[in-house]
């Protein structure tokens, strides 16, 4: 079953941002996963979004996305993105 992680992205320093947007696909990749959308500005039709970026990414499963959370690869460029923005990281089954 399809697994999808929604992320709400604010910027805090863009030029360090970037470097991980450049580390992240690969390791996406890695664990069977795709970018669904990389997306900003995020344009509010209906209710409140106080985000500056959405990303959502797809894997064939739970597991993969965890393990691709959880791994030495994606700690690496996680660690690249602190420090340049605040994110929250959901985990939803499709």
């Amino acid at each position: 079953m399809p697994a999808f992680v929604i992320v709400e992205v604010d910027i805090t320093d863009p030029e360090k941002y970037n470097a991980y947007k450049q580390l992240t696909p690969a390791t996406v990749s890695a664990f069977g996963g795709k970018f669904v959308l990389r997306g900003n500005p995020v344009k509010v039709l209906e209710g409140e979004w106080n985000h500056e970026r959405l990303v959502m990414l797809q894997f064939p499963n739970k597991e993969k996305a965890e393990a691709w959370y959880n791994s030495e690869a994606y700690q690496q460029a996680k660690s690249v993105r602190e420090g340049a923005a605040k994110a929250k990281f959901l985990l939803i089954e499709s």
